[in-house]
Order: structure tokens, then sequence, then C-alpha cells
């Protein structure tokens, strides 16, 4: 109970600093705005003191191997032994370019890990595929202003109170190369290329990878690879639909929800005997929560269903409606709840998740 209680604070605490990755971004224009505005309150909710040159020293300089008057910003000491690197950069800048300095220190300390961050993207590395020198490639790259739930997860191991080696090193290997797989994955489901048909051609349709059958089977291979994905999500949302309905049918609604007049409408029409809540708007709505998985708890996401359309809600509150959905003979439309109050058409249900990175923006506005 108490470590759950130890990351329900964490969590909260680095959910804080995320917000004030935009929040400050436009006005931080150097490395040191960016160190002591985004980074140290970072690691201080870590529960590093920051301000303790014995536990989180800064200027690091090490002993010997390391060109003159070079340095790293900070180096945290942990239970007495160097633990972790840290070189900063600002904001604005690329951390493509910046990683040299942090390898060259990596292989003349005891760190196991180094991170290289410019407030927003953190990059943590370590020594996988060779003992002692910094791999080229991170095990773990969290951008705190897209921050989800399971990166949440990962950073928790890095706490002051909760680090241990080995652990981490253990997870670092498949951490890794999980990762590596769902980038790849993910670039193959918006745009498959050569080398991916070329290896379907080979080992699944037994055809030869002649210019004609990748012009050929590219769009094929396209098409069968979303649809697969499409219908592993569709069966994740057929096995919810049952657990998405009682939820809500034993909801009961907020004794301070607004009293505006459209909201009273719709107060007044979901509990009309009249309306019948659909397959479709039950898929809809749980759609958006399988999007939105990685950010909140299931629990906070609600529906409303009302005569003219069905209110995807947070927290069961209608001022903070998140999606509202249409269903016609003619067209399916949802409006969303941004400052446009964009209004886009789909097919299916399921074509939401096309969606994800506006909806989850809206949320983010919302949980504020």
């Amino acid at each position: 109970m108490e470590d759950n209680m130890e990351k329900e604070e964490f969590t909260q605490k680095i959910k804080a600093v995320a917000k004030r990755v935009d929040q400050f971004r436009d006005s931080l224009k150097t490395e040191e705005a960016t160190k002591s505005s985004l980074i140290q309150p970072f690691f201080q909710a870590f529960g590093y003191d920051v301000f303790n040159p014995l536990e989180f020293i800064p200027e690091y300089t090490a002993d010997v191997g390391i060109k003159k008057g070079e340095k790293v910003d900070y180096a945290i000491v942990i239970a007495g032994k160097l633990q972790l690197l840290v070189e900063c950069k600002a904001i604005n800048e690329d951390l493509n370019n910046h990683d040299s300095q942090l390898f060259r220190y990596f292989g003349t300390t005891d760190a196991k890990f180094g991170i290289l961050s410019n407030g927003d993207e953190y990059r943590f590395f370590t020594d996988l595929d060779n003992q002692n020198k910094m791999d080229s490639e991170p095990f773990l790259t969290v951008h705190l202003s897209t921050l989800r739930d399971s990166q949440i997860n990962e950073l928790f191991r890095f706490t002051k109170d909760n680090f241990d080696e080995e652990s981490i090193s253990s997870s670092a290997s498949q951490l890794k190369y999980s990762n590596q797989f769902r980038d790849y994955l993910t670039h193959q489901i918006k745009s498959v290329n050569e080398d991916f048909v070329r290896f379907i051609l080979s080992n699944v349709f037994h055809e030869r990878a002649t210019q004609a059958n990748l012009e050929l089977f590219t769009p094929i291979i396209q098409s069968g690879f979303n649809q697969a994905i499409q219908e592993e999500v569709s069966d994740k949302l057929s096995s919810a639909l049952n657990t998405s309905v009682s939820t809500n049918s034993s909801t009961t609604p907020t004794s301070n929800e607004t009293t505006q007049s459209e909201e009273d409408n719709e107060e007044n029409d979901s509990s009309t005997s009249t309306i019948v809540t659909t397959p479709a708007e039950i898929e809809a709505y749980t759609t958006v929560k399988i999007i939105l998985r990685d950010k909140l708890d299931e629990e906070r996401v609600f529906y409303r269903d009302n005569k003219s359309y069905f209110n995807v809600l947070l927290d069961d509150n209608i001022r903070k409606w998140i999606v509202r959905v249409y269903f016609s003979k003619s067209r399916n439309w949802i409006q969303l709840n941004n400052a446009e109050k964009e209004t886009i058409d789909f097919v299916h249900p399921i074509d939401l998740v096309q969606f994800s990175d506006k909806i989850t923006a809206i949320v983010d506005d919302l949980d504020q």
C-alpha cells in the first residue's frame, strides 16, 4: 500500500512538472533558464535535493580522461555512490546534436546511467551493448509534453527512494528493444516501407520482390496491416462493452453540475426513458476510453446519451465534455471540445482512433 501511495504522489508531482513545459516553453531562451525552471524541478519530483551539492553535484568534473575544462551539468549521488550523469540543453535544442559530451564522461566515471535533456525530452542511456561504454541509442525516451502513464511507471524506478541499479539495468534491455519495435510498427501502420513489403513478399506470399510486385502488393499489405490492427482493437472494444455499460448505468449525476440552460437540457434528455443507447454509441465511448488509457484512469471517462447526440465526459461533468458523437442515416460525425469546436466525419466508431492527438489534447486542457 505504501508503494502505491508513493507512486501516486510521484505521479502528481511529475504531471505538475509536465504542465510547466507548455507554460514556460516560450519564455525560456537559455540553457540556464531551462535548468532552473524545468530540469531541477523534474529531479526534485524524484526526491533529490537539488540544493545539496553532496547529492546533486553541479558542474561535475571527472578526474581523468576528459578534455580540460569540460564538465557535465549534474552528477547525482545515491547512498554515497555516483549513479547518474545529467547533461542539459536549452528547451529549443535538438538533442541529436548533443550526446557526445555525455558519451565521453560515461566511461570515465562509475555512473551506470546518463540522462540527456532539454527540459521537455529526457533520454536515458546505459551500457547495454558494451560494458562501460554508453550506448548510442537511449533505452528510454520521454517527452513531458506528451507523457504517458506507462512512462511514469518507468520513471518511478529512478526516484531516490526506489532506485535499484540492478533492477533498472535488467529492465533496460527489454524496454529499449520493445520501444524500438513499437516505433517501427507505428511507422509501418502509417506507411509501410519497401523493406517491410519485401519481407512479406518473401515470407508470406512467396513472391519475388520485383518492381512490379512491389507496386502491386504495397497497397494490399498496407490495407491488410491496418485491417488487422482495427480488428484487434475492435475485439478489445467488444470485450469492454459490458463493463462500460454497467459502469455508466450505475452512475448518478453529481450535485454540483452546471445550471446553464444547454446543460440543464442535457440532464433532462439523458434521464428520458425514450432514449436508447445504441451499440455504436457504446463502441464510440469505449474507443475514447482506449485512446485516453495512458492519460488518466478509465473510471474518469463517462457518457451521457441525449436525444440529439451522444456525449463523452471527463469526471461525469457536463462542463467537461470531450467529444459529442452524432449518428444519422446519411453521415456520422463528432464535435470536439477544442477552441474551434471542430467537427469531423467518420464511418465506423473505431475510426475515432485517427483523432487520438486531438482528443488527448482536449483532455489536457480540461484536466488542468
